[in-house]
Parts: C-alpha cells; structure tokens; sequence
C-alpha cells in the first residue's frame, strides 16, 4: 500500500521543510515535512477555514481533528491564548511536527497527541478540521460520530470540505444523524460546514444506520 497522510507511522524518508502561516492576527513559520499532510505549503482548504471559520460562542477546550504539522491548532491558540488547545492525529510524524512547532511559537497551551489519548471526560467548546476525505467515507463518518458527541452544549464543529469532494452530501448526512449543518462560506471551491449537537439529542452521538 502506498504511503498516505493519514498513516500512523509514514515510511516516506524525512524531507523538513517550512512554510509561512498568514490570517487574521496570525503570522507564523511552521515546519513541515514528507508523509504529512500537505508538505510544504498550508492547504487551501485549511486557509478557508482559518480565514472564515469564527470562534465558538461558549468558553472552553478547543480541538483541531487531524492537526498535519499544526495550522490549525497553531492558530486557535494564538487566537485565545487562554484556552487548552488539543491537536490530534493518528500520523506520528504530525504529531511531533505540532508540537516542536507549538514550541517554537511560544505557545504552552496546545497539547498535540494521538486520539486516544485525550481524556474520554473531555468535551470542547469547538472542533476545528480539515477532514481526511480521501480516507474515504465510512473513516470519515466513524471520525466524526467519534468526536461530534464531545462537542460541550453551544459548542460548535467547523469542517472544510472541497465542493467537488462531497460538501453538500456530508452537510445533508449530519443533519440526518442529528447534527444540524449550515453552510458558513463558500470559498474557492470549499465548503466551511457549521455543525452543533440538536437540542434534546442522545449526548453519546447517533448512530449511523
């Protein structure tokens, strides 16, 4: 099987590079490297959702689902410095980069980890992602049904998806699974998805039959 972003332990050899972060009241140069997620540039996809997705309207924990080398994670926690960000990936590789780029930045509020291990009583104010959609769709759904649920009440998922990768068909999925969706921007072919646990709903998370 060929290499992919989202394995756990990327054989590619280690090639470091870095690239430059710019949004709103962000100015950073991140470390990338071969075997992750969008090696040596950000991800259109990510720059969207930097530039339109808003904070969440309650306080708490953040999250970054699928972190690569840290963008995301980076710039929540520049943003509100006073708030635990979480940053997580099943790509070893991503992990280490987030942190040492954590690090570099001065920022001790981003704790970059494996899935499993963020505490299981965890829930967040909001979810940050650019999902994995080539992991293909049952990864996807699983990753998803795995996280919505930890969304806290008020809080708040933000997903950018590519138009032509299954935007409108995943929106139209959450909200049949109990997770209302609307659409916060549409921008150079992506879709920012807002999605928030329905009022009243089951707090374990629907299924997906």
């Amino acid at each position: 099987m060929p290499d992919h972003y989202f394995s756990a332990a990327p054989s590619a050899p280690s090639r470091p590079g870095s690239v430059r972060l710019h949004t709103d009241g962000v100015d950073l140069s991140l470390a990338t490297d071969s075997g992750v997620f969008s090696q040596g540039r950000v991800d259109r996809g990510t720059q969207v959702l930097l530039d339109h997705a808003p904070m969440p309207s309650v306080r708490g924990p953040l999250l970054d689902l699928g972190c690569g080398y840290g963008p995301i994670a980076l710039t929540l926690a520049t943003r509100r410095r006073r708030l635990p960000v979480w940053a997580v990936d099943l790509n070893e590789r991503a992990v280490g980069l987030t942190r040492a780029n954590a690090s570099s930045a001065g920022l001790g509020n981003v704790t970059a980890c494996h899935p499993d291990e963020v505490p299981d009583d965890l829930e967040f104010a909001g979810i940050y992602s650019n999902p994995p959609i080539r992991s293909g769709k049952a990864a996807l759904h699983e990753l998803l049904l795995r996280w919505l649920p930890r969304l806290q009440p008020g809080g708040a998922a933000f997903l950018v998806v590519g138009k032509n990768l299954g935007s409108d068909s995943l929106a139209r999925w959450l909200d049949e699974r109990g997770w209302p969706t609307t659409r916060v921007t549409s921008q150079k072919g992506f879709r920012v998805l807002r999605c928030e646990r329905a009022p009243g709903s089951d707090p374990e998370g629907p299924s997906d039959e």
